[in-house]
């Protein structure tokens, strides 16, 4: 995984912690859940590397 991916899927996790819980403070179901997704994408994206590192023989 390059490390440019890596850094941009931790920042978009943590992006999504960091509006779910604004949108928890503030009563704001829509912005949690959005929160929610962009945690959520930040894994797949995470995941989809990891994949791609496997069948490199990058096992970092």
């Amino acid at each position: 995984m390059g490390a440019d991916d890596k850094a941009a899927n931790s920042g978009e996790k943590l992006g999504g912690k960091i509006k779910e819980g604004v949108g928890k403070l503030t009563g704001n179901e829509k912005m949690e859940a959005d929160g929610h997704k962009d945690q959520a994408s930040g894994d797949l994206k995470n995941a989809g590397e990891n994949v791609k590192d496997a069948f490199k023989g990058d096992n970092r």
